[in-house]
């Protein structure tokens, strides 16, 4: 909590400094940018289609966002890698090669890329970690606080449980080893579970995918028994929804209570209909908001800015005390759904409440 308090501080600190009328002011530092006007151009590698996330909300508001801040000058050079670390490492030189100004990286796996942040460093371009952090020597980074994501995660399972006890079996359903986050989320949420209730399997998903999640619940319902797995702990919405498909493939129509990540559509459906406990949301504005910002103000000098929006700190396996803005999380339930992914305008209520969920919209209060 300390973390968050921190970054709700550095938006209020923004906001003063703002008042004052001195967040277009320059400093002069060794570590600055050569000042540059609007003409930006901002290379933006998001890692995967898989979760909707970035093609639907990360990609279209960073640079709607740049265009705001350079009076439409500025320019988004945007790749996905879908998935696949060696065509991100090809995408990140051709943005080396092409002298973008400044990387915004979503790293597919924060390891291999390290040396195509030294070579963007190496060429004098900053480059600003998203959501996951790289390594190799990154000026920023931005996400959410992940181990609190995780223990959202994992107290929301222990409420769904009610008198939960070392009796009862959890499968967890961690994220891709090659992402640093999935660590993060576990470690969160094992803090939350351990010597609570019984961690009957565990997996690590490759690359995220829900197929990968379906074959592993199934080894799991398989291994365990499909009456004795008590809850699931699943680390984002994709892989919950291949995990449902497991258990309805072995013909479990009451389903234990299943956790995710990203408040995707598919998933606030499910949790309307009861399919999934709950999700956590993440503002995606506010993190690709303040990512466009950070990159903008940091080609352009701005350090003052620059300095507002990164009060954090974090380490990575490459570097220590790196600038850092943590954004806060909400855990979402079928209780919260007006008041957090409708409110911020993520989705409308026609969005969710299908025809086919037109009757637990109602049941749940959205009508």
């Amino acid at each position: 909590m300390r973390r968050i308090a921190i970054s709700m501080a550095s938006s209020t600190m923004i906001l003063s400094l703002a008042g004052c009328g001195v967040l277009n002011a320059s400093e002069s530092s060794s570590e600055a940018s050569p000042t540059k006007g609007n003409d930006i151009t901002v290379g933006l590698l998001l890692p995967e289609r898989a979760n909707t996330r970035y093609e639907n909300f990360d990609y279209p508001i960073f640079k709607k966002k740049v265009d705001s801040l350079t009076d439409n000058q500025g320019h988004v050079e945007y790749a996905n890698a879908e998935a696949s670390a060696g065509k991100q490492a090809s995408q990140l030189q051709k943005m080396i090669d092409d002298r973008v100004d400044v990387i915004v990286l979503d790293a597919v796996d924060s390891h291999a890329i390290a040396e195509g942040v030294k070579k963007a460093k190496e060429a004098g371009i900053p480059v600003i970690a998203y959501d996951r952090l790289a390594e190799g020597p990154i000026d920023a980074y931005i996400s959410f606080d992940n181990e609190l994501v995780g223990e959202v995660q994992g107290r929301s399972l222990m409420e769904a449980l009610g008198n939960a006890g070392t009796a009862d079996k959890i499968v967890m359903m961690n994220g891709s080893p090659t992402d640093p986050n999935a660590k993060q989320f576990k470690a969160g949420a094992l803090s939350e579970l351990n010597g609570k209730v019984t961690i009957a399997q565990s997996f690590d998903t490759k690359d995220w995918k829900p197929e990968n999640a379906e074959a592993n619940m199934t080894e799991a319902i398989e291994a365990i028994g499909k009456g004795d797995i008590d809850a699931v702990y699943s680390a984002n919405d994709g892989m919950a929804g291949g995990i449902i498909k497991a258990f309805k493939a072995a013909g479990v129509t009451d389903l234990p209570p299943i956790t995710g990540q990203d408040a995707e559509l598919p998933a606030v459906q499910r949790i309307i209909a009861g399919e999934q406990y709950m999700s956590v949301y993440k503002s995606y504005p506010q993190e690709a908001e303040s990512a466009a910002e950070m990159a903008v103000a940091r080609v352009q000098g701005r350090d003052i800015q620059f300095d507002a929006l990164t009060r954090d700190r974090v380490d990575s396996p490459t570097d220590k005390g790196i600038p850092a803005q943590l954004v806060p999380v909400v855990a979402l339930t079928k209780s919260n759904i007006e008041d957090t992914v409708i409110a911020d305008g993520i989705y409308t209520k026609s969005d969710i409440c299908t025809p086919k969920y037109e009757a637990a919209c109602a049941a749940a209060g959205l009508k």
